[in-house]
């Protein structure tokens, strides 16, 4: 496996931050209410704001349209919407969580529409109304020593806080859920098709995932640290237009 480095394409540049978008500052672990982490409490956010807290922005230098995140209230209850033309950029958040403690992602989510180009086999079709990135910490004492001279050079160029591995939970558009596939940029980012197509859209979808289970099957290794999470719609490869909305993100032990 080998880290993604830019090189003085463009475009090579846009693969390695599609991947590396995860690079977030070193979070504190959160406080929890029963046996749960609340890692994006979008309800309790005020729409006064125009972020709720903790949650960033993450845009990309070589891409000069950004997706538009903003609170609203749908049916009652505080949600992120986005809104992707021709467009891609993501919110995250920095966290330090043990999956092994609490295990399971909780969410919702819904979609306006899907996309007639997007494919998960293709760089030029990797784009999604929705997905939501898990980034795991990088582990010295697991990983081998060519990986940990990767890595070094990789937080020459990156920064000290990049993502050893990561999970991408896809609202995919033409394929199968239950599909699971190595991003086309990276083998170090593994995508989960969760829902997919059109039977669904405009309706609101809660999810459930079994993030230990999910890095296991993936990645065939003990997962260390959760190091953030993130949401992103994104259109720019296929050049299409989505719209969807996020409810609470929340990791708990059952």
């Amino acid at each position: 496996m080998r880290w993604i480095l830019p090189s003085t394409s463009t475009s090579r540049c846009r693969l390695a931050l599609a991947y590396l978008f995860l690079l977030m500052a070193p979070g504190l672990s959160q406080a929890t209410a029963a046996g749960q982490v609340e890692a994006g409490l979008f309800s309790s956010a005020s729409l006064d704001s125009s972020l709720p807290d903790d949650w960033q922005p993450l845009s990309f230098s070589q891409i000069d349209r950004q997706t538009d995140y903003s609170l609203v209230k749908e049916q009652g209850v505080i949600v992120i919407k986005a809104v992707s033309d021709q467009s891609a950029s993501g919110l995250t958040r920095a966290l330090s969580i043990d999956p092994a403690v609490y295990p399971v992602i909780r969410w919702r989510w819904k979609v306006n529409n899907v996309l007639e180009r997007g494919d998960v086999t293709r760089k030029d079709g990797d784009d999604y109304p929705a997905r939501i990135y898990i980034s795991f910490a990088f582990d010295t004492e697991r990983a081998g020593y060519l990986e940990r001279l990767e890595y070094a050079a990789a937080r020459l160029v990156f920064g000290p806080d990049v993502p050893y591995r990561a999970i991408s939970y896809i609202w995919g558009s033409n394929s199968p859920v239950g599909t699971v596939v190595e991003n086309p940029y990276t083998d170090r980012v593994m995508m989960f098709v969760v829902e997919s197509g059109s039977d669904k859209l405009q309706q609101w979808q809660s999810e459930s995932r079994n993030v230990y289970a999910d890095y296991l099957a993936a990645f065939g290794e003990q997962p260390g640290m959760i190091s953030g999470v993130a949401i992103m719609t994104d259109t720019d490869n296929t050049r299409e237009s989505a719209v969807a909305w996020y409810g609470d993100v929340i990791f708990s032990q059952k």
